[in-house]
């Protein structure tokens, strides 16, 4: 189970433990995918190039992106994950990451609980 936390501005994170590093991640349930990293993060997963995707942001905008395949500890498990790599410093986790927990996200108490969900 992973305990986080809603931010002062209303978003939803937990922190992740990336190459001895602790990071903020925005659980991002408008973004379909698995997750997108810093680019200072790619040498230290081992990134597998996959192919060109084409992402559609929330404004409706489209871009073209490199799609790669980590292994990625999340949760205590070690899980196969599809991930791009930006400049900017933002973990965003994806629903796809997210497909075998429940998510809950209390904004009154601010907090956020994902319960990995065995069926």
């Amino acid at each position: 189970m992973i305990h986080g936390t809603v931010s002062d501005a209303g978003v939803p994170t937990i922190t992740l433990s990336i190459a001895g590093q602790e990071w903020t991640a925005t659980i991002d349930t408008g973004f379909n995918g698995y997750l997108e990293l810093p680019e200072t993060l790619r040498n230290t997963l081992n990134p597998q190039y996959i192919g060109q995707i084409t992402s559609v942001l929330a404004g409706g905008q489209t871009i073209e992106e490199e799609l790669y395949r980590v292994n990625f500890l999340f949760d205590g498990w070690m899980i196969p994950a599809e991930v791009t790599f930006v400049i900017d410093s933002e973990i965003l986790i994806g629903t796809r990451l997210l497909q075998e927990y429940r998510l809950q996200i209390d904004f009154v108490r601010r907090t956020v609980v994902l319960e990995r969900v065995i069926t």
